[in-house]
């Protein structure tokens, strides 16, 4: 057989390495810290997060630094 490449590589090839001891070094609650730091400073994302328009809002313009221009989003 030849070399394993795309999905065979995946189901059936082992990893190779290590993975590092500890908890992952980002949550999900940092990351939209970031995000929202990015935009505007000092935002308490939690309460931001309860009004759902202004949370919409506010996601809308965090995908827009992330995503192309050509990339139209749903609302």
């Amino acid at each position: 057989m030849g070399k394993m490449t795309g999905a065979d590589g995946v189901l059936v090839g082992k990893p190779e390495g290590m993975r590092s001891l500890g908890r992952p070094r980002h949550r999900w609650e940092d990351n939209i810290k970031v995000d929202i730091q990015e935009v505007e400073r000092g935002m308490d994302w939690i309460a931001l997060a309860q009004d759902r328009d202004r949370w919409r809002a506010l996601i809308n313009v965090v995908i827009s630094l992330r995503v192309p221009k050509s990339v139209k989003f749903i609302t």
